[in-house]
């Protein structure tokens, strides 16, 4: 499963590094340790929470548009997948973006996706595609 240090969960939560500190000390959010020692927070956890502060729509007033682009990469978190036999809704939040990718089950499987992993949602036209890195 995908840890990312607080810094790191912070920045996609939006938060400061101060924050999410004092989300874990409340008991939001959990808290473990990574290779080092450090403390991290587990990419499914950190999809719980954008799915729980995402905003439910963003306004035009909230997010004017200062410029276009044939392709869009968003970077993210998978907060929910459904399969079936052929074919899977992959769901990633990005920032206050919500990204929906339809795409085969067999995609789904040979990229690991699942709720917490780390994804870039790549937008062109009406598709989505989806990328993982290899960190």
């Amino acid at each position: 499963m995908t840890q990312l240090r607080i810094s790191e969960a912070a920045a996609y939560l939006g938060i400061s590094d101060d924050t999410l500190r004092r989300w874990i000390e409340a008991g939001r959010v959990a808290a473990t340790s990574d290779a080092s020692g450090r403390q991290a927070i587990e990419g499914a956890e950190v999809a719980r929470l954008l799915r729980e502060t995402a905003p439910s729509q963003v306004s035009a007033e909230t997010a004017p548009i200062v410029g276009r682009s044939a392709r869009n990469r968003f970077a993210g978190i998978v907060t929910r997948v459904v399969k079936d036999t052929v074919m899977a809704q992959v769901e990633i939040q990005a920032g206050p973006h919500r990204i929906v990718s339809l795409l085969s089950s067999e995609a789904v499987d040979e990229l690991g996706l699942e709720p917490g992993v780390l994804a870039i949602a790549t937008v062109k036209a009406t598709n989505v595609g989806v990328e993982v890195s290899r960190t």
